[in-house]
């Protein structure tokens, strides 16, 4: 997983950190020396990896309690004998997208079958209720499972913009860096490395932050949207079956 790789690279840090007494404090020296342009990007570029990285654990979370709260939902959908059984256990499984799906369903099929001349209920068996419109039950279901989807990818898209801009908010960095550094070379007209690396070391950083963004931003994004693409294969199959059940009890 990418999350053993930072870890590990932080303990690499950390190692060099405790062996050398000077890569923290070199660090920190380059950036409390760097321009302000580098310095806004820097903060520009941590405001970005601190929201990726909120959206990344709320999401996981998220997609865990969906992932529980769906097999669940599967379970007592498939073992009820009454479309009113799996109703009266959809406000405790709310965080699956199936539950909306369903509700939006239920409400749509007793729509239907209260207009109907029986004015039987769903679940009654004394005459057998007929649906009016069986395609307005698929647009219902149809309509709510885009619902459901949108809400699985909500906050995920920026990800994909963290990881699509930060690079380029990090390379402009490194470009106004290396340009005050070929600046401070002309003014001093020497070209010792002592006097040229420190100023390429100060651009270098804005690079490393956008990628230091950019990586983990990408990596999730590609996952939470592999996710959602399950979960939305699961709502359309959820949706062909109740189809398929309201077509067999409710339709001529």
């Amino acid at each position: 997983m990418l999350e053993e790789f930072f870890v590990a690279l932080l303990l690499q840090v950390a190692e060099m950190d405790g062996s050398t007494g000077e890569f923290g404090d070199g660090l920190i020296d380059l950036i409390a020396r760097s321009s302000f342009v580098n310095k806004s990007v820097l903060i520009i570029l941590l405001l970005f990896s601190i929201a990726s990285w909120a959206i990344i654990l709320f999401k996981l979370r998220e997609f865990r309690r969906v992932e529980a709260q769906t097999s669940t939902f599967v379970e007592v959908f498939r073992k009820s004998s009454k479309f009113s059984e799996v109703q009266s256990v959809c406000k405790s499984l709310a965080n699956s997208p199936l539950s909306g799906v369903f509700q939006a369903g239920y409400v749509e099929l007793n729509a239907q079958l209260r207009n109907t001349d029986s004015q039987q209920s769903i679940d009654s068996g004394a005459v057998r209720p007929v649906l009016q419109s069986f395609e307005a039950l698929d647009r219902a279901l149809l309509r709510a499972s885009n619902m459901e989807v949108n809400r699985l990818e909500r906050h995920v898209p920026l990800l994909a913009t963290t990881a699509s801009i930060s690079p380029f908010i990090g390379l402009f960095g490194t470009v106004v860096g290396i340009i005050i550094a070929f600046q401070s070379i002309g003014e001093t007209g020497s070209t010792n490395l002592a006097v040229v690396a420190p100023g390429i070391a100060e651009a270098l950083i804005a690079t490393a932050a956008g990628l230091f963004a950019a990586i983990p931003a990408a990596y999730f994004y590609n996952h939470l949207i592999h996710r959602v693409k399950v979960a939305a294969s699961a709502i359309d199959d959820f949706s062909l079956e109740f189809l398929n059940i309201a077509e067999r009890n409710f339709c001529d």
